[in-house]
Formats: C-alpha cells, structure tokens, sequence
C-alpha cells in the first residue's frame, strides 16, 4: 500500500506542474497592465516603471515563471491588487466556509442518490425506477444559477422558511445552498449507483447467494452494494472535488462568503494574483481528493495493489 500512495503523489507533481504553466500563461497573456491597476490610471509613468520593476514584470516570461513558480512552492501566492493583503491569507479565511458547503452538499447527494440508486436497481422497469431515472436526468440537465433563484423564491421570498444569504450560525442558511449545490451531484450518484446495483445484482454470486435462501436484504446490502462501492466511491470523491472547485455560482447567488465568490470579485477586479492563486488552490484540492479516491480504491480492492507493484 506504501508503494502505491506514494507512486499515485509522485504521478501528481507533473498534474500540478502543467496546471501551473497554464495558470501564468493565461493570466499573464490576459489583455491588462498589474502595475496600472495597482496605481490607477493617472499614475505617473516613473511610477508604473518602478512598480514593474518591482514586481518583475519587465522579465522575460520563463524567468518571471520560475520566480513565480519558486514562490508559489512556499505558498507566497503575492499580494492582492485589491487589498495589499497576501492571497494565501485571502484564500484561507474563505476556504472554510467553501468546505462546509461543499461537505453540506456532498452529504445531501449521497443521503439521496446511493439509497435512490439501490431501490432503483432493486426494482427496475418500476415506476419508482422510471421517477427516479427522471428526476436523475432533471438534477443533472437543471441549470444551477435557476435552481437556486427558484429556491430563493420559494422558500425566503414567499414562504419565509429559509434565509435567502448570507452565512449565519444556524443551519437554515446550509439548506438552500447545499440543494441547489448537491442537487447534480445526487443525480450523477443516483445513476452511477443503479448502474453498477444492476450489474452486480445480475452476477453468478449473487445469484448463489439466493440460491442459498439468503434474505433479500443480506443480498443486496452484504454481497451486491460491499462489491459496487468502487465505481460509486469514485463518483462520491469527484463529484466532491468539483463541489469545491464549482461552488462559484452558489456561492455568488446566495452572497456566500467562500473561495468561489472571491473567485469572481478577483476577476472583475483583474486582480491576477488572487485569480492565480484560487485557480492553483482548486487543482491542487482537486488533485488531494483524487489521490484519496485513489487509495480508498486500493484499500477495497487490494488487487489494484498488486497490479501496480
């Protein structure tokens, strides 16, 4: 298991390395001048050359990238344009409240689709399976900015039942986030689940186990679902990775104070460190939650172990 953790982290510094150059060149190729957006408009000349200077923006672009690069290494992300603060600073007030929401939503999808998934692979061609398969296709093909709108109408505007904004102490103002957020990740399990529920449930094991005289729940619940998990630990952990890397409209409907709603300040702003730094913050989230997918897949089918030894 040693083995395989640490060939699977040393296959992510390449991952992280080309995320990296692609961040710098799209930043730094982006039409704008840092120094003339730190200083405004009416800066005198000497001054934006001095800030260039400075700042390193005068280099060639490998040697800006290397410095930059060397930086990042320590988590020194720079400064904000906006507020002189250091990104890293910016980013780690905010990266909790991202987390609980994408935790929130992450929980909901799975309370809803593994149970959904299972009782629909259970009885399939039913109308329970058909209400299921359609409200799957609807989570998924529904647009997240309406969802949430809709939710917002309905619950704070006119029933008052809910806050519509906001990050307060109760957990009222987790509901309509965590919905409208966890919604598409609860169809993608829902149907990851039924699917590989139906293919299990039609294998020669299970198939023997009821010869047995096993009661259904053993069936299902011990041999089919124990023997499933894999593909639906992959969706789970995906889908929980692009929670947090895609909370930014969430976020931004219902004034959530997280990464994803500093994400579109800093780029109405062209505030580039900020942008670079949540852009970097997210891959290498993305790529821990992968690597932790990863093992967990390894430590329940411990033959991908010997595969890769």
């Amino acid at each position: 298991m040693a083995s395989y953790v640490l060939r699977r982290i040393f296959m992510l510094i390449p991952v992280l390395l080309g995320v990296s150059i692609l961040v710098f060149l799209i930043v730094h190729l982006s039409p704008g001048d840092p120094a003339r957006l730190m200083l405004g408009e009416r800066a005198p000349v000497e001054q934006l050359e001095a800030l260039r200077e400075q700042l390193g923006l005068n280099d060639p672009l490998p040697i800006q990238y290397v410095k930059w690069l060397g930086r990042v290494v320590k988590l020194d992300f720079g400064r904000s344009i906006r507020s002189n603060r250091p990104v890293v600073e910016e980013i780690a007030a905010r990266l909790p409240a991202t987390a609980e929401l994408a935790v929130a939503a992450t929980v909901l999808a799975i309370l809803i689709g593994v149970p959904v998934g299972i009782l629909s692979a259970v009885r399939p061609n039913s109308i329970f399976d058909d209400v299921a398969t359609l409200g799957a296709l609807a989570g998924i093909a529904m647009p997240v900015f309406w969802q949430g709108i809709m939710l917002m109408l309905i619950f704070s505007v006119h029933l008052e039942w809910l806050p519509s904004s906001g990050r307060g102490d109760g957990w009222q103002y987790y509901v309509l986030p965590a919905v409208t957020l966890g919604t598409g990740a609860a169809a993608s399990i829902t149907r990851m689940t039924r699917s590989t529920m139906l293919e299990t449930l039609g294998q020669d094991y299970v198939r023997t186990a009821r010869a047995k005289g096993l009661a259904e729940r053993l069936v299902v619940y011990r041999h089919a679902l124990r023997n499933a998990l894999l593909p639906i630990v992959t969706i789970i952990g995906l889908e929980f990775g692009g929670l947090m890397a895609g909370a930014v409209i969430t976020e931004t409907i219902f004034a959530w104070p997280g990464v994803g709603r500093y994400a579109v300040d800093a780029i109405r702003s062209r505030d580039f460190p900020a942008v670079q730094g949540i852009i970097l913050t997210f891959a290498l989230i993305y790529a821990l939650i992968n690597l932790i997918v990863d093992v967990l897949y390894a430590y329940l089918d411990p033959r991908l172990q010997v595969r890769y030894d």
